[in-house]
């Protein structure tokens, strides 16, 4: 299938994205060298290596904590619009990790949250702008990996948000999302075969991403991962040009915050002093046929970003299995977000992520 009518039937379910108001687009009033920064990617992208490269720059509010407001908290609790679905998600929120990890005051907070949040942004920037403003700095920035699937909210909520989407060669997120004991978008992803679906869902993300990119570019960049491991000091700056944001690579690697002083790799057991460096990993721990599938799913969206395929055309040729996947995949996921986000079928949204404290809390906060 010749590559644009590939990416046209890949697109089909662009129609499901919600769209930007192009009035957003860079319209609001705060300083550049202020505004709120979103770190995103598909998941086992580096977001969190990057994250830690902005908190070891300075600057930047050093918060260690999950905030999934758009992916676990409003399609659990509903539109904060309503004071009693704000209720029922601080009872929750205050006993969760990243609550405990901001050291905020409890009373405060909640205060706040129950007086002055109508949207999951006024959340965000309420409990954000607590923590900058209680270590004396002017800036926030959160990560997220599934923020890339929910930018046009945020964009809503918080017009002046700014987005850096981390974008990592495919073939290795396949690989390491299926060492982490499988990886499973549905409960039906054996693990056995699950490296497949891994790579669509890896373009089914990065393809979100970048649709919703095209609509704020003035508030969107990205960052290659391949490319901030191997030149760190040169991808920084680019960075730091785009955020109006100090990001001298020196002082980043003294300070070492996170994952610039311990390595989060799911290969991290195997790793020596010598070749610590995930890059191109799949080109070593692939067999020849995984990679001949991998490259026919998603070769053309590797190609796009600038990688390489390495297994001739022929070899690529799809088997049923693989086209009823690349043609049903995207649509099932996209179909599963629009679920969980616009029926109540998000209320049974899993809050493990959260990590609970089991503790009760105070009817007087509340």
């Amino acid at each position: 299938m010749p590559l644009n009518d590939y990416t046209d039937h890949l697109h089909a379910d662009k129609l499901m994205l919600a769209p930007i108001d192009e009035k957003l687009d860079s319209r609001a009033p705060m300083a550049r060298s202020r505004r709120p920064v979103f770190v995103m990617g598909c998941h086992r992208s580096g977001t969190n290596l990057l994250y830690d490269n902005l908190l070891s720059a300075g600057g930047f509010a050093v918060y260690r904590g999950y905030l999934p407001v758009y992916k676990i908290l409003i399609p659990r609790f509903g539109k904060f619009d309503k004071l009693e679905n704000r209720k029922k998600m601080m009872e929750t929120w205050l006993r969760s990790k990243g609550f405990r990890r901001s050291n905020l005051d409890s009373q405060e907070l909640t205060e706040k949250v129950l007086t002055q949040c109508k949207t999951g942004g006024d959340f965000m920037r309420i409990m954000m702008d607590e923590v900058a403003h209680r270590q004396n700095v002017q800036r926030w920035a959160v990560y997220d990996p599934d923020n890339v699937l929910h930018v046009a909210r945020i964009k809503k909520d918080i017009p002046e948000a700014l987005f850096i989407h981390i974008i990592r060669d495919g073939r290795d997120i396949a690989l390491s999302l299926n060492k982490m004991d499988g990886f499973k978008p549905f409960p039906w992803d054996r693990k056995s075969r699950s490296i497949r679906e891994t790579a669509v869902y890896w373009e089914w993300m990065v393809r979100t991403g970048r649709n919703y990119g095209q609509q704020i570019p003035a508030d969107y960049i990205e960052i290659r991962y391949e490319e901030l491991v191997s030149d760190p000091r040169r991808t920084l700056s680019t960075l730091g040009q785009f955020l109006d944001h100090d990001l001298d690579y020196d002082r980043i690697r003294n300070a070492g915050l996170g994952r610039l002083s311990e390595s989060n790799s799911s290969f991290r057991e195997e790793e020596t002093a010598e070749k610590a460096a995930p890059v191109n990993r799949w080109k070593e721990r692939l067999p020849k046929e995984d990679v001949a599938a991998l490259e026919g799913l998603v070769g053309p969206c590797l190609q796009e970003l600038g990688y390489a395929l390495t297994i001739p055309e022929p070899e690529r040729r799809l088997g049923a299995r693989e086209k009823f996947l690349r043609a049903v995949y995207p649509k099932l996921l996209s179909a599963k977000l629009w679920l969980k986000i616009k029926t109540p079928i998000g209320k049974f949204s899993n809050l493990s992520a959260l990590e609970l404290d089991e503790s009760e809390i105070s009817e007087e906060i509340l």
